[in-house]
């Protein structure tokens, strides 16, 4: 009850933070061309019912009457009986057990998966084969005494006790809770006193109290990949010690499995558990050995094969009626419309099956033969369902093919279908193998197993042989499975999705066909099959990301402790270490579909971008908040970004993705980023159906460049609108529709399987998203030590010319990564790359690396600072998996520059998560909502609506995209360079938040002065004060320009497209605003190829003229003209002044405003200042020295402080690089003696830049007309 408060209260919170996520449902398009977009905040126009929906229509049947005397089947939370008050009797060991007696296990994982294997359930009833014993197991993974998480009005223990009757309770606790350490030894003792205090005193069987039996954690092993021993012993022989102790206190009996698995735990030989933790078959034989032996006082019989296969049956359907699937229609929120009737018969029919195993068992313990078959004959069938709303129209495979309408670029034929492969009944998900073989998984058991069902689930292999584009040849790799959602290969095998479990399933003797089967995880959320476990996908870096959505409630035991999410979250499982974190936890719905694109960036449905979901999720139960007019869409399956030269120019870069409801569509989308994160935008339908019998649920590129799209073809579409055991849901039809584009030739893939080392590794500098992905798959799987020796050989020969070095940089990384090696100063080299996409990545990986850097929280910090915002967002994200209070206010300086959407959102879960939340917990520096209120920017700056023209500009191949903006009283650009190819298509989005006016004008090269000039001589004419400041009597000098935009213009955001010039060249571009343009400037570096351009900047690097001395200045004049202080303005510049300095308010203030110093100092005396800037230091512009506690000594000038941390800048020529130093670390604060200005930063000038600098100087810089005064908002 306390989770599902504190559940609600989450709930509650999330929506004072946020809207209506928005939903986009694209219409129809017109081929090839036509464009629609959703617009946020718009409502949409009430439409009358779609008819041609069988959900829309109604079947005219009457509704089946309900049978009253069901309900007693129903085990709700709200009207589930409770146990009576009784007296405590004391439990001894051994234990006395008596005929008929009820027992239940109640606890954690420990008994949670002992039910699979049944050993300890089968000595009990050899040792008492007349005593007919009735064992339920109602335990639940990563149960802990004060969490007991469950679904929607789900019976709590003590309910499902009462209706087991139970006599006797064993219950294991201890292992969850060992995880709070010593700290928390005192409140377990104090929670499980009271816990064993009321559970002793309850009549479950309605007559007597309950014995309790308290069994201790089991020990943990050290395995490959997982130290379990050394990193959990410790802590669990604590919490075995305060069992004991409690079990002493409170009279009940106690079995020490700690002691009796510690040694066989650390003798040589196989592993006993699967992770360190979790007991495999031969485990648990020896746990139950022990657990008999100290329950019973002898040791056990040898094990009746034949009846420990009777219970485990006996258990399995117990466990079909204990813990079903879809449990929301059962107990939740949604069984008044079909549950009655989908339900409670079949609780009625496992009650019996569980009877009648029960007998089997009775009957095999006293040595009696027993029929083959369990005789279910006493079960009655089911009663029909309600049928209120009509189904869609089922077609034949080339009826179906014959409604779509397909876009005239492609066409369309079916790859495979029920006709020839009548086990493809149902497809889910698809993966391609390494062998170019199409793996599909297929579930005729959805929505969930009915009694007297088995689940008999598939993962078929097809083939095209032939190579005609339809499949010929398939395969069952593996069946039995339940309702397998998703699943990904690997690592020899397949991992897949079978809620509650996570499986792993392999071919063990070669024949093509899995032989061996594990539970890799357990506990993961049933209550709706439709988005339960699924999404199923390797990161880049060699992880497997999947998710659940709403109505789930998901508590896993893991080595390194218990993960627990509910209401929809991601999931990260490291399967060498077999970590599992939780993450990106809020409330969506329906969310399917999953991939990556060229960087890395984590795509999805709900929400779109992902990548801005990835912080930790908040402490359990809270969920971060809904993303507030971010995309996220609930009713698409699959995407895949367009990378294959097979398919259209037009198309590629975007992606492709599947759409299921309300229309049934293929359709193609844009992939842009914005501001603040990425977005799709919707271009055209692929195909388009109107038979609503067509439901895409996934789509992949296959080897040869083909798309693939599986079709979950059912008349019957929804859980809500139908009811789940409809007899209308068709469980024999599914179908692989293949999609080529015409006039286009297929490709020859590259070879994986049976290829080296070093071929795969080449794989990795191919286009195709696909291909790498396949390739890293099979890289994972060979010798790690050939791979790292290969791989760092392939770096180091990569050519440094190549224009995608930083991706083969970036994806060595992620290998490094896969094979748990790691290569920091290659990411070193990436984190500092003048890619942002590079640099974004980049900076995810430090999430996992950082302890490799000395300066984490320097790099951390550096990223807080990028220009891009995509850096920004994936600095703060890391911080939440660094944790430490350092790393969180290394990324605060986020919120000191534009935030807003995914940023906005990334930045506050970021703070909101478990990690970082308990730095900001009640600390006024952290008032998270107010900071991002603050800096956060508004719609004014998205682009302008795009004319078709514009539109097709944009879908250029090679378009180079720019994002420029204006840094707020700085009188800066925030790109100050970049480069193209000459020729190239640009797109220049020049934004403008600042409160002055600015314009962009691109120039011809050394053009730079001499259309500044004229731009200052038009202010001399009053009738120019409200131009734009672009001269046209140097037109021919110009390359492109924006107008003027800002607070007293019209927009604040304009878009350039156009051509590179042909010519290769540095071309400079400057705002022209009078005076701005020495102070306010970039370059544009036009080159042939991008190899060029490092030498194209070395050339413009400014060398050193002479060591300058006062003595080299004597007789010195220095005249004031216009032309001199614009000369020493560009020279103020070029010696990097405004690095620390301000001048008639441009620059930056970390050293004294220049135009003071002006004031003071005239002549020789102020050039005094800038040769020997130690002459005389301000008080205010000191540095200090700051003596640490550790003895390490850091100097810098302090940027701000609060009451906590110095924020002290250690390199004033790097002013973004901030070090953080707590207070309380420090021993003494010293001033420095020396300037903190260098010496010889004029060194680069000329003497006579010098004097125009002074002279600059000392008339305070350029002085605008006094009729532009109005329009210049004084820089700060």
């Amino acid at each position: 009850m306390k989770i599902l408060r504190l559940s609600l209260i989450s709930l509650m919170t999330c929506l004072l933070f946020s809207f209506l996520t928005i939903a986009f449902s694209p219409v129809p398009a017109k081929f090839p061309a036509a464009q629609a977009q959703g617009k946020p905040g718009k409502k949409p126009k009430k439409k009358k019912p779609n008819t041609t929906d069988g959900r829309n229509r109604k079947t005219g049947k009457k509704p089946v009457v309900k049978d009253p005397g069901l309900a007693k089947y129903a085990i709700y939370q709200k009207t589930a009986p409770r146990p009576q008050r009784a007296t405590a009797v004391e439990t001894s060991l051994p234990l006395n057990i008596a005929k008929g007696s009820r027992i239940a296990f109640i606890g954690n994982t420990l008994f949670d998966r002992a039910q699979d294997f049944a050993y300890f359930e089968a000595f009990l009833h050899q040792h008492l084969p007349d005593h007919e014993l009735e064992v339920r197991n109602l335990t639940w993974s990563a149960d802990s005494i004060e969490a007991q998480p469950r679904p929607a009005n789900f019976a709590d223990s003590e309910q499902h006790l009462t209706l087991a009757k139970a006599d006797i309770i064993f219950a294991a606790y201890g292992f969850n809770e060992s995880f709070a350490g010593k700290a928390g030894i005192e409140d377990f003792r104090k929670k499980l006193a009271q816990y064993v205090a009321d559970l002793k005193t309850k009549a479950f069987n309605g007559k007597t109290a309950a014995r309790i039996v308290l069994v201790s954690p089991i020990a943990n092993e050290n395995i490959k990949g997982v130290k379990a021993a050394d990193l959990n012993n410790p802590n669990i022989k604590l919490y075995t010690a305060v069992i004991q102790q409690v079990a002493s206190s409170q009279d009940v009996g106690y079995a020490n499995t700690y002691s009796a698995t510690e040694a066989a735990m650390t003798s040589p030989g196989d592993d006993l558990t699967i992770n360190g933790a979790h007991l495999n078959a031969r485990g648990y034989e020896v746990f139950s050995e022990a657990l008999f032996k100290q329950v019973i006082g002898k040791n056990p019989p040898a094990v009746n094969e034949a009846l420990r296969q009777a219970v485990i049956e006996k258990n399995k359907q117990f466990f079909y009626r204990y813990r079903p699937v879809n449990t929301f229609y059962y107990t939740g929120g949604r069984n008044r419309s079909y549950g009655y009737l989908d339900f409670l018969p079949a609780m009625r029919n496992f009650d019996i099956m569980v009877a009648n195993r029960d007998k089997r068992i009775w009957a095999l313990a006293r040595g009696k033969k027993v029929p083959k078959e369990i005789d279910d004959s006493n079960v009655p069938p089911l009663p029909q369902t309600t049928q209120s709303r009509g189904a869609n129209r089922w077609m034949s495979p080339a009826d179906e093919k014959k409604a779509f309408k397909v876009d005239p670029r492609f066409e369309v034929n079916l790859f495979a279908g029920e006709v020839e492969f009548p086990e493809l009944a149902c497809p889910i998900q698809m993966r391609w193998d390494s062998r170019g073989r199409l793996w599909v998984s297929c579930s005729t058991t959805y929505p969930h197993v009915y009694p007297g069902n088995e689940p008999n689930d598939k993962i078929v292999i097809l083939e095209d042989t032939n190579r005609d584009g339809r499949a010929d040849k398939s395969t069952v790799f593996a069946d039995n499975l339940h309702i397998p959602l998703s699943f990904v290969l690997g690592d020899g095998g397949v991992y897949v999705s079978e809620e509650p479990h996570l499986s792993f399933i392999k071919d063990t003797d070669g024949d093509g066909k899995a032989d061996y089967r594990r539970k890799i995880f357990t506990g993961f959320g049933c209550e709706d099959s439709h988005h339960a476990l699924h999404d199923f996908v390797w990161s880049p870096d060699g992880d497997i990301i999947f998710r659940e959505s709403i109505f789930h409630h998901t508590q896993v035991e893991t080595a390194y402790g218990p993960v627990r999410q509910q209401n929809s979250g991601w999931f990260r499982f490291e399967p060498r270490s077999h970590r599992l974190t939780p993450f990106g936890t809020y409330h969506s719905t329906n969310p399917w579909g999953v991939t990556f694109d060229d960087w890395g960036q984590h795509v999805a449905s709900h929400p779109v971008y992902a990548q801005a979901f990835h912080s930790l999720d908040p402490v359990y139960p809270k969920q971060h908040p809904k993303p507030a007019g971010l995309r996220a869409y609930s009713g698409t399956c699959g995407q895949e970004f367009v990378d294959f030269k097979t398919f259209p120019e037009e198309l590629q870069g975007g992606y492709i993705k599947a759409r299921y409801k309300p229309t049934n569509r293929i359709e193609f989308h844009r992939w842009k980023e914005t501001e603040f994160g990425y977005d799709e935008e919707y271009v055209s339908d692929i195909i388009f159906s109107s038979n609503l019998s067509f439901i895409p649920v996934d789509i992949r590129f296959g080897p040869r460049g083909a798309m693939y799209v599986a079709d979950w073809y059912n008349p019957v579409k929804g859980h809500a609108q139908y009811s789940l055991r409809d007899e209308r849901r068709d469980r024999h039809s599914g179908r692989i529709w293949r999609i080529t584009a015409k006039g286009k030739k297929l490709q020859e893939p590259p070879r994986i399987h049976g290829a080296s080392v070093a071929e795969l590794i080449r794989i990795l500098e191919r286009p195709e998203y696909r291909y790498r992905y396949w390739a890293k798959r099979e890289i994972r799987e060979r010798d790690p030590g050939v791979v790292e020796k290969t791989l760092d050989s392939w770096v180091a020969g990569l050519n440094a010319n190549d224009p995608r070095l930083d991706h083969h940089r970036l994806e060595a990384v992620w290998t490094y990564r896969s094979i748990d090696k790691s290569r920091p100063e290659l990411l070193r080299k990436l984190l500092g790359a003048g890619n942002q996409k590079a640099r974004a990545a980049a900076v995810h990986q430090l999430r996992y690396w950082h302890g490799e850097f000395p300066d984490a929280l320097k790099l951390l910090n550096r990223a807080a600072n990028d220009d891009n915002s995509i850096v920004r967002m994936e600095a703060v994200i890391a911080a939440s998996y660094l944790g430490s209070r350092e790393a969180l206010d290394s990324v605060m300086d986020v919120f000191q520059r534009p935030i807003g959407g995914h940023l906005a959102y990334a930045a506050g879960c970021a703070l909101g998560s478990s990690t970082l939340a308990r730095h900001t917990a009640g600390k006024k520096d952290y008032d998270i909502s107010g900071l991002i209120k603050k800096a956060r920017s508004v719609s004014r700056f998205r682009e302008p609506e795009v004319n078709a023209r514009q539109a097709q500009f944009d879908t250029q191949r090679d378009l180079k995209l720019v994002k420029i903006s204006c840094k707020p009283e700085v009188m800066k650009f925030t790109v100050e360079q970049f480069a193209v190819k000459t020729g190239q298509p640009v797109k220049l989005v020049f934004t403008n938040p600042d409160a002055t006016d600015h314009n962009l004008v691109i120039v011809r090269p050394d053009a730079l002065s001499e259309v500044g000039m004229a731009a200052n001589e038009m202010a001399r004419d009053p009738k120019n004060a409200n131009s734009d400041f672009i001269p046209g009597s140097k037109k021919a000098l110009i390359i492109e320009a924006t107008p003027m935009i800002g607070p007293t213009r019209a927009s604040l955001v304009h878009v350039l497209r156009f051509k590179a010039p042909a010519k290769p060249g540095v071309y400079p571009y400057v705002c022209t605003f009078p005076g701005h343009w020495v102070i306010m400037n970039g370059i544009m570096v036009v080159a042939r190829k991008l190899g060029d351009v490092p030498g194209m900047l070395a050339a413009r690097k400014p060398a050193q003229v002479k060591e300058w001395k006062l003595k080299d200045f004597a007789g010195a004049s220095f005249k004031h003209d216009e032309k001199a202080v614009m000369r020493g303005m560009q020279a103020f510049m070029k010696a990097r002044c405004d690095q620390c300095h301000a001048i008639a308010g441009h620059g930056i203030n970390l050293g004294p405003d220049l135009s003071d110093v002006a004031k003071r100092h005239k002549g020789q005396k102020l050039l005094q200042q800038i040769l020997e800037p130690s002459t005389e230091i301000g008080e205010k512009y000191a540095s200090f020295q700051f003596i640490l506690k550790s003895g390490k000594i850091l100097t810098g000038v302090v940027a701000r402080e609060n009451s906590n941390v110095f924020a002290v800048i250690t390199n004033l020529l790097s002013p973004k690089d901030i070090t953080r130093i707590r207070k309380k670390d420090i021993l003494r604060k010293v001033p420095a003696k020396l300037s903190p200005m260098p010496r010889g930063l004029a060194n680069t000038l000329s003497r006579e830049e010098i004097i125009d600098l002074v002279i600059s100087l000392e008339a305070g810089g350029y002085k605008l007309p006094g009729h532009l005064e109005h329009k210049h908002h004084k820089e700060k």
